[in-house]
């Protein structure tokens, strides 16, 4: 696994338990969600009877919900953050995990982070998805980590691009969503090589949702 960006300063480190994980990071860094470990028992779920083949996390962040993926999967993973903080952040809590040998993280931008060749049977992804005008709302919050643009999906789509290029048939995609309103239409915009299957609601905000690989 290599390093990935600079060196980081790491000023007022802080620390959280995520499901069976310890995780690292900072105020530059979006803090993990409790809820979201819902996404990576889903993910480990479907690994169970999944082809063979890392997972892959896209917009990872500080690293915490592929790594748990991993960790109840027991397979290999790779992770896309284009920030370099968070990036390093997920190297070194992928170490702390004692994962450090069987995950990758890429700092890279979605469109690029992915090889032509490569394949994945299982992807997830949280990336920002609120709309422009709502992030005011969490002051506290990186811009770049909640920001999905005007309508709050303009990285959901990027994510459902990078996905479709590396998902075999029948492979799935888990996305982390604002709720079902938002789901429902993910379901609508998604490339016909998508198809909706189910969708987990924790609340009205909050949802994870299944789309399979035609």
């Amino acid at each position: 696994m290599q390093p990935a960006g600079p060196a980081l300063a790491r000023p007022d480190v802080r620390r959280c338990r995520f499901g069976p994980l310890e995780i690292e990071y900072d105020e530059r860094v979006l803090a993990p969600r409790s809820w979201t470990v819902g996404q990576s028992e889903w993910a480990a779920e479907l690994a169970a009877d999944a082809p063979a083949g890392p997972l892959l996390e896209l917009c990872a962040g500080a690293g915490q919900i592929g790594l748990a993926a991993a960790l109840g999967s027991g397979r290999a993973l790779v992770q896309v953050e284009a920030d370099p903080v968070a990036a390093g952040y997920a190297v070194a809590n992928a170490r702390s995990a004692g994962l450090g040998e069987r995950v990758e993280v890429r700092c890279a931008r979605l469109e690029t982070a992915v090889r032509e060749d490569e394949r994945f049977p299982i992807v997830l992804a949280d990336p920002p998805y609120l709309p422009s005008a709502d992030t005011a709302a969490w002051p506290e919050d990186p811009l770049t980590a909640i920001d999905g643009g005007p309508d709050g999906l303009a990285l959901v789509r990027a994510c459902l691009e990078a996905a479709g290029r590396c998902l075999p048939p029948g492979g799935a995609l888990l996305l982390q969503l604002a709720g079902p309103a938002q789901a429902e239409a993910v379901a609508e915009l998604a490339d016909p090589a998508f198809r909706a299957e189910a969708v987990r609601v924790t609340d009205a905000e909050r949802a994870v949702q299944l789309l399979r690989r035609r």
